[in-house]
This record gives C-alpha cells, sequence and structure tokens, in this order.
C-alpha cells in the first residue's frame, strides 16, 4: 500500500496537534504531582514515539539531559522486544541509568498506545525523583551507594498492578507517600498521551501514525541537513577542563567535531578515564548534550523529534568519563554532561561566532539535596536547582539566574520554606558578578539559608548534598570577554567542602553563591549608555565601570562623563588593559 502524503497544511495541523498532546501531559504533571522538583522546577519530560520507538514530540517543558537521553533510550527499549511483546493495559519503569537519562533519580514509566488492538505508538515520561534512596552525595564511588536500582519491568501487566514493585520502591526511599504519588502522576500522564493519540487517530480517519511520522521525521531531517551544509566543510576541536573534588587532577573533555557535508560527526577520543565520583556520564546523556549544542545552532526553532538527530554521530571511547561503564557512580553526571554543550560550542565558535555564547554560571545546573527529621521525628526531603548567570552572546547579554544548557526553573523561596523547616534570610543578585564584555554575561545569586536554633529547630543533622560546579574555573568569555565570577559555599562564614555530604546542626547559616556568566566581546567596546544604566540598576559597581569598562560615571549624580570615558578608554586600549 502506497504511503500517504499529506499536504502542508494538514502536515502542520497534525504536527500542532502530536506535540499540545504533549504538552496536555505536561500540564498534568503540572496539576498531579507531588514534589515540588517537578511541579515548580519542572525537572521533568514527556514524550512519544511511533510504533518503531522514533521520537515523534516532546513536551515544551522537556529538559535536554532528559529528551536527549529518552530519545536514544526508548528507541533501544521499545525494539528489544518485538511488538507482541507488549499488551494493552502495560505500564513499564525503570532508572537504569545506560539504559536511559543517566542517574538513578531519573525514573522513566512507558507505556504502548494501542488503537484497534495495534500497538500505532509509545508513550513515556521521565521525572527526576526528589528521592530514590541512598546516600546523598557527589563523592560515592559506585552506583550502588546512589540508591534503588529498578530494572525493565512491568508495573502493571495487562493493566494489573504489580503492587511488589510499588512495596520494593516504598520501603528503599525516605519518603514514600512522595515517590510513589509522583509515579502515580507519571502514569496519568501517560494515560493521557494515549487517550489524546487514539482521539486524533480516530477524528483523522488515521489507522496508524507511520505516514505521518515517516513525513515529520524525513522534513525535519531535511531542514536540518540544508543548514549544516552552508557551514564550511572542516575538522574543529575545543578542549574543556572541569575541576574534580578535592585533591583530584582536573578533568579533560577532548572534543574533534567534523563537518562533512550535511553530517556532523564528533569524536570524544583523548577525554579522561571515568572517575571514582558521582560525575561519571552515560553515553546517552553525554549524546543529550551535544544534540543540545547542534540543535541549538543550525536548527532551534523545528519541534524535536527523531529527523533532528540523523545528521548526528557521536563516539565516545567506552571506559571514559563520557561514556562510563556499569557500576560506576553517576549520581551527579551534571557536573560534567552539561559541559558538553559549552565545549561543542567553542568548537565552531570560529564558523559560527552569532550562533553560540560565553561560557555560562548555569553550567552545571547546581543541584541541593535537603533532608532530615523535624521536630516531631517526621522524615522531610527536598531538592532544588539553582542556575547562574548566562554566558553573552553576540547581540544580548546572558540572562540573570538562568539554568543552562538544562532547562530547569529556579525553586521560588516560598516553596523552599513549605517544604523544608529551613529559613531563607537572602536571596539577591550578585553585584559584578557578570563576566565583562561588550555583551555582559549574566549575574548570579547569592542564597543565605538558615537552620533554625528554637523551638521549629528540626533534629540534627540537616544533611545537604550539593551537586554544582565553577568553584575553581569560572565561566569563560568569548573573543576577549572576561570570566564570570566563581561559585561559593560558606558555612558559618568559612568554606565548606561543596563535593561531599554536609551535616549541618541548629543555629548554621548556610551561603550559597552562583556563579556568573562569561562576556562577549572586549569590554571596552561596550555602549557607555548600556554601562551607566548597570550602575543606575546596581548590576555592576562604579569600581567595575572605570576597571572592566573605561567609563566615568558621578559617583553622586550618576551621570555619563563622555569626554573622560572617551580619554579611559583610549589610555586603556593603548596599554591593552
Amino acid at each position: 500500500m502506497m504511503a500517504r502524503i499529506f499536504d502542508p497544511i494538514t502536515l502542520e495541523i497534525l504536527w500542532r496537534r502530536l506535540i499540545s498532546i504533549v504538552d496536555e501531559a505536561d500540564g498534568s504533571v503540572a496539576r498531579t504531582a507531588f514534589s515540588s522538583l517537578l511541579r515548580d522546577a519542572h525537572d521533568y519530560t514527556c514524550m512519544f514515539t511511533d510504533r518503531k520507538g522514533r521520537e515523534l514530540a516532546q513536551g515544551t517543558f522537556a529538559t535536554p539531559g532528559q529528551s536527549g537521553a529518552m530519545a536514544l533510550g526508548i528507541k533501544n527499549l521499545v525494539n528489544k522486544f518485538s511488538i507482541d511483546y507488549y499488551q494493552p493495559g502495560d505500564v513499564f519503569i525503570t532508572n537504569d541509568p545506560w539504559a536511559l537519562a543517566g542517574h538513578l533519580n531519573d525514573v522513566c514509566v512507558m507505556s504502548p498506545i494501542f488503537y484497534k488492538e495495534k500497538v500505532v505508538a509509545f508513550t513515556a515520561c521521565v521525572f527526576h525523583h526528589s528521592d530514590i534512596g541512598g546516600r546523598v552525595s557527589s563523592d560515592n564511588h559506585d552506583i550502588f551507594e546512589e540508591g534503588l536500582f529498578i530494572p525493565f519491568v512491568r508495573l502493571y501487566d495487562k493493566g494489573v498492578l504489580n503492587e511488589s514493585v510499588l512495596q520494593m520502591i516504598r520501603w528503599n526511599v525516605r519518603t514514600a507517600d512522595e515517590v510513589i504519588g509522583d509515579i502515580r502522576s507519571q502514569i496519568a500522564a501517560n494515560y493521557v498521551c494515549a487517550e489524546k493519540i487514539c482521539q486524533m487517530l480516530k477524528e483523522s480517519n488515521l489507522e496508524n501514525l507511520d505516514d505521518l511520522a515517516d513525513q515529520i521525521i524525513g522534513l525535519t531531517e531535511k531542514s536540518m541537513r540544508e543548514e549544516i551544509e552552508k557551514i564550511p566543510a572542516g575538522v574543529y576541536h575545543a578542549k574543556g577542563i572541569i575541576e574534580q573534588t578535592k585533591g583530584k587532577e582536573d578533568i579533560t573533555i577532548n572534543a574533534k567535531v567534523e563537518i562533512n557535508g550535511s553530517d556532523i560527526i564528533i569524536d570524544l577520543d583523548g577525554s579522561s578515564p571515568q572517575v571514582n565520583w558521582g560525575g561519571n556520564v552515560v553515553y546517552n546523556f553525554t549524546y543529550a548534550y551535544v544534540f543540545m549544542a547542534i540543535k541549538s545552532m543550525f536548527a532551534p526553532d523545528i519541534p524535536n523529534n527523531d529527523g533532528c538527530a540523523q545528521p548526528i554521530r557521536l563516539t565516545a571511547p567506552e571506559g571514559s568519563v563520557v561514556n562510563c561503564r556499569f557500576p560506576a557512580a553517576v549520581a551527579a553526571r551534571m557536573q560534567i554532561g552539561h559541559f558538553m554543550t559549552e565545549v561543542i560550542y567553542r568548537a565552531l565558535s570560529g564558523v559560527l561566532p552569532h550562533k553560540v555564547i560565553a561560557g555560562s554560571g548555569g553550567t552545571p545546573a547546581a543541584m541541593n539535596v535537603f533532608y532530615g527529621r523535624r521536630k516531631d521525628g517526621k522524615p522531610w526531603h527536598s531538592v532544588i536547582i539553582r542556575g547562574g548567570g548566562m554566558g553573552a552572546g553576540a547581540n544580548n547579554d546572558g540572562n540573570y539566574v538562568y539554568i543552562f544548557p538544562a532547562n530547569g526553573a529556579n525553586t521560588p523561596v516560598e516553596i523552599f520554606e513549605s517544604d523544608t523547616p529551613l529559613i531563607m534570610e537572602k536571596r539577591e543578585l550578585i553585584v559584578d558578578s557578570g563576566g565583562p564584555g561588550k555583551m555582559k554575561g549574566g549575574l548570579g545569586k547569592r542564597e543565605v539559608f538558615r537552620v533554625p536554633d528554637d523551638e521549629y529547630a528540626p533534629l540534627p543533622p540537616v544533611n545537604l548534598g550539593i551537586q554544582a560546579g565553577r568553584y575553581v574555573y569560572p565561566a569563560e568569555g568569548l573573543f576577549e570577554g572576561s570570566p564570570g565570577k566563581r561559585a561559593q559555599f560558606l558555612i558559618n562564614g568559612e568554606p565548606g567542602d561543596p563535593y561531599g555530604l554536609t551535616q549541618l546542626k541548629p543555629g548554621d547559616v548556610v551561603t550559597i553563591d552562583a556563579p556568573g556568566g562569561g562576556g562577549y566581546k572586549n569590554p571596552l567596546e561596550r555602549d557607555p549608555e548600556m554601562i551607566l544604566h548597570d550602575v543606575i540598576e546596581g548590576y555592576i559597581s562604579l569600581e567595575s565601570a572605570w576597571n572592566d569598562y573605561g567609563v566615568v560615571i558621578d559617583p553622586v549624580s550618576l551621570t555619563l562623563n563622555m569626554e573622560e570615558t572617551k580619554k579611559l578608554r583610549k589610555e586603556k586600549m593603548r596599554k591593552g588593559v
């Protein structure tokens, strides 16, 4: 039978409807999830594939690490079994880091979609569960320390719940009601997606999604390849240096990016071997953030699907930090994995200077895991993610307090104080934290919280696990732009250890500074009026205006002295400072 070809208008209507269906599943998560990490920070991804496992659509709130890894992982899982293996009412669950999104907290629930008694698609969602048991710290040595490992198993078998699986999960986590509630939210999201797909097939008089999927994926691949072909063929290199825990030598990421017609081949050979702590990255997660870089440069406006990935080939040596072997510790994989996008940007910055940005303070995203017991002995557990200043681009300053290249949201103070017995005393932008440049790096932020020591004090200890970076190396600038400010972690005013598990007692005050983003181009090229605005708004100081930008502003009237500014800039350019 000949394949059906959809006219452009019909194709656009159906394509947009597919995306709206996943967004509706996303909406069900926001309404039903228990954890603030999901409801408020949006650390989850919903998507569905055709019956061959090829990604067709993902939710608007999808995080690149989860969605890119799922695009590979779901295809592999789907094709691991024959199509007859799947039955109506089946629901599968797994958090295998090597199969999907890279660490145990990312739990996937997947379901086949049946229409007229045949499998027509698969729907899946990955939630970053705030708790999966284990020792909550970056300095774990293997996967067995990091929590409960769930292989790919049926949670529902032909519509019948496997209660034993839920009980196994319940007895291996600290806040069981929240975790089980979030799993039920995943099941609901998949149900919404399946119902709406079947409704669309019926209303559109379609027997399946095969022809529609072929056309969407084919057109997407064609568009990606047309953009890639515009870049001069060649081989481009970049190296990323990433700090490790105290006393260990830095990690190196070597990237060779080859443009060959409409193909992009990325080779990470020469990257550091896997490490003895939780920063290791599985292949899927490495691929996800390589894909993020390529997609954002060449076709940012095309909705993600399997066609976007067809021109991209990635090789990463097995046993390296970017393609680790089981049973490596992987809980803090974002501390290294998030840097892949930045490294690929740097490699292609010479040929795509207007499509890249400088290093970001939100790379890696910072995650703080808190847990303990309230005064009445009741357990509590909360996870927040934090951004830093985004790197500047050719035509824009970096966004302030932004999570990049991940796609989460900063957790509101009100939610933090509602979920924990802790008090947030301060949250503010950090003056001068953005790297100076013609376009300025985004500002980081300071958060100060206190463990109460009054009648509401939690039982000691309050446990704090941090997954973050930029404590040693700041976010780099591009094309003479300057680096941003580094991260900082203080306990009662003294430096703490951001790599281990910190135990706090009542009365302790913790200060966490998120790093700023790198600047783009020479700061002496920045419009003096923009500097004046930044000073008035409190984003940069008078001292930075003078020293970094060569701009003279009267400290009393806060007015710009253009004559003196021209002289100062001329002198700085002559001296090369």
